[in-house]
């Protein structure tokens, strides 16, 4: 259960709203759905993922758990006659977990990186034991006498990321993986990923990719060393743990690079009966900054098509574009943006993206209920902001939304409660803000 001191929190949250406030609508309107499952609270982050095998070997921090999506399948009481489908891919872990339970599932992502990992995160169940192990041993010794390989390196980040010894040693290591065949090639290139922070002067932390000039970075050949060891560790432990699993076309997820704004270019081998996912959260967090260093790697060539794949997807970050035409899609949405627009902020462009990510979200809850078949489930982890004072209830927001579009809203689940801000603290007082399991069902 939560604290006393959060319960009472939580209670006078509402009273944040000005009476008769279209935000203050949406508590009332839902508050007999919403309900507090603390036990919840450690398993909608990346935390739940840091020992769980073959998981934890790529840490994408803006994940859910495993132990999440466990519990929502048997919540559902999916069978492997079920169909699942993650829109927001990301890591992995809804078409992994469901590759395990025997489950066939559909993931898609519009960042390239995310696309990768997912693809290839199951192909680590068709190594046998020692194989990775063995294959780099085999190729440690060619990485001195490679060449380095070509990576965007007019990306500012880029130029001052590493050490000279470092930067090269990678992009000699990168040369050798691009030589590896079929699953393995892939397999060593998300090992070689997992890699690069340590390797590096940055840091994911917070919003950004952050550039810690003091940090002790790793030889990237010590690193994969250790990584390899992790990887077998892990290869015996899945096994352990799921001694019955069985691999085979029905079940290894289907990935795509795809926009869930608009799904009519994707073969779904039938309709989907559950979603389980979670959004980028309208918080400024960009992840072409954030996942920049394997970006320039592997996906992109050059500064301009970073910039590219930044505008291309969902809305919910600080540089997103808005059109002259496009206005809030949403009354509460509206009430902020007006709010907003008159005060003075840290950026004035978080109006703008509050817009762009409801229009956006908008288009997918839409196409999520034209593809979905009758009777679906949908459990989707959202996050609520404050900007300046002014809370967004994410979580009412879109489930309104939802049945504007035809969903039934059967619940919104509290996982936990999060801080503000220090600033946000000092200025408007601490008012916890949701993290939150919408639950709705076509």
């Amino acid at each position: 259960m939560l604290k006393k001191a959060e319960q009472a929190s939580s209670a006078n949250s509402i009273n944040k709203y000005s009476e008769g406030s279209e935000r203050m609508k949406l508590e009332l309107k839902f508050k007999d759905i919403i309900k507090e499952e603390s036990n919840l609270g450690s398993l909608v982050s990346y935390v739940g993922n840091k020992k769980f095998p073959i998981l934890r070997i790529y840490r994408y921090k803006e994940a859910f758990s495993f132990g999440l999506v466990e519990r929502l399948l048997k919540r559902f009481g999916t069978s492997p006659n079920d169909y699942i489908f993650d829109p927001f891919v990301g890591l992995g872990t809804t078409t992994f977990t469901s590759m395990l339970y025997g489950i066939p599932s559909i993931g898609i992502d519009k960042l390239p990186l995310a696309y990768f990992v997912s693809k290839t995160i199951p192909k680590f169940l068709l190594l046998k034991e020692n194989e990775t192990k063995e294959i780099w041993e085999s190729i440690k010794p060619k990485v001195k006498d490679s060449p380095p390989a070509d990576i965007a390196m007019d990306v500012p980040i880029m130029q001052v990321a590493f050490n000279e010894k470092n930067l090269l040693s990678l992009r000699k290591l990168k040369t050798v993986i691009e030589e590896l065949k079929g699953h393995y090639r892939d397999i060593f290139l998300l090992l070689f990923f997992s890699i690069l922070e340590e390797c590096s002067f940055t840091s994911k932390d917070g919003q950004f990719l952050r550039l810690k000039q003091d940090k002790k970075t790793v030889d990237p050949i010590e690193a994969m060393d250790k990584k390899i060891v992790q990887v077998e560790k892990d290869i015996r432990h899945i096994r352990k743990l799921f001694p019955k699993l069985t691999i085979d076309n029905k079940v290894i997820p289907n990935i795509y690079i795809a926009d869930t704004r608009d799904l009519s270019g994707i073969s779904f081998k039938k309709k989907p009966t559950a979603i389980i996912t979670s959004p980028p959260y309208v918080n400024r967090y960009d992840y072409t900054r954030t996942y920049c260093l394997e970006l320039c790697f592997h996906f992109v060539r050059n500064f301009e098509e970073l910039k590219a794949i930044r505008f291309s997807i969902l809305r919910s970050h600080i540089e997103s574009k808005v059109k002259k035409d496009e206005e809030p899609p949403h009354p509460a949405i509206k009430e902020v943006v007006d709010i907003l627009s008159k005060k003075k902020l840290n950026n004035p462009k978080i109006p703008y993206m509050l817009t762009a990510y409801f229009i956006d979200m908008q288009k997918v809850i839409n196409e999520w209920y034209r593809i979905l078949a009758p009777s679906a489930k949908v459990a989707m982890v959202v996050d609520n902001v404050r900007f300046e004072g002014e809370m967004i209830p994410v979580d009412l927001i879109l489930s309104e939304i939802a049945e504007e579009a035809g969903f039934s809203v059967k619940e919104i689940i509290v996982a936990r409660y999060k801080g503000n801000s220090s600033q946000q603290m000092k200025k408007y007082g601490k008012v916890p803000v949701r993290e939150s399991i919408v639950i709705w069902e076509r």
